[in-house]
């Protein structure tokens, strides 16, 4: 018997350590938060915290009226962390520029329109190169919704990326990635400096601030790009 655990992250390492150690083995029902509670010595919101965030990282199931168990197929979840680009560069200890391509306040294809829910609103386009020692790394194409992001409509983006500027200024509380293969056309190969249909890795990203879009950017990888993501 374990007591006087007193946060939910105590009571959280114990359950993980229960899993892992078999002493819950997979499709296994788990006690009941209230027994656990006895168990532990704590609130019994504390005990559904810390099994809320065990379910969230794939290890526990939780059914109504059907109990807590043991996963018997966990799901492992990677977590993306949204980069500045300027920073991504000099991490490898390249020399980082960037330029503007098109800046302009347009009404967005209907896919994008459709992505960020912004109807027939006019958005702020964005195209920008960025670079790593003078080779084209990272092409930008980008589009702000200024309901989202206050300030947005009087950056002139030609010195400071839209990347960076919306990191720093314009809070976001979710979004959704997209991860594929993609052929370059010729005008993007063009900007790349690579072959027309070269394999780039290209990533697609939406973000909101609640139930506001602030900005829907795809991002084409110059060859040999690699993405890293924690488990």
């Amino acid at each position: 018997m374990t007591k006087g655990i007193r946060n939910w992250q105590a009571v959280q390492q114990e359950v993980l350590r229960r899993i892992n150690a078999r002493e819950w083995p997979p499709g296994a029902l788990i006690p009941n938060e209230a027994d656990l509670a006895t168990e532990f010595g704590c609130a019994r919101a504390t005990v559904n915290r810390a099994l809320r965030a065990v379910a969230e990282a794939g290890l526990l199931d939780r059914k109504r009226r059907a109990g807590t168990r043991v996963a018997l197929q966990p799901v492992a979840r990677a977590t993306l962390s949204i980069a500045v680009i300027r920073q991504e560069v000099e991490d490898k200890g390249a020399r980082y520029d960037y330029r503007l391509l098109e800046r302009k306040l347009a009404r967005p294809p209907a896919a994008v329109s459709r992505a960020l829910k912004t109807g027939a609103a006019a958005l702020l386009h964005v195209r920008a190169l960025h670079f790593a020692d003078d080779v084209p790394y990272a092409l930008e194409d980008r589009w702000i919704n200024p309901a989202g992001a206050a300030g947005a409509l009087d950056q002139p983006f030609d010195t400071t990326s839209a990347n960076e500027w919306l990191l720093e200024h314009a809070p976001y509380t979710g979004g959704d990635i997209a991860l594929s293969a993609h052929s370059a056309t010729a005008a993007e190969a063009q900007d790349l400096g690579c072959a027309e249909r070269a394999a780039l890795f290209a990533l697609t990203r939406n973000t909101w601030n609640g139930d506001t879009a602030v900005t829907r950017v795809r991002l084409l990888f110059a060859h040999g790009y690699a993405m890293q993501a924690d488990l």
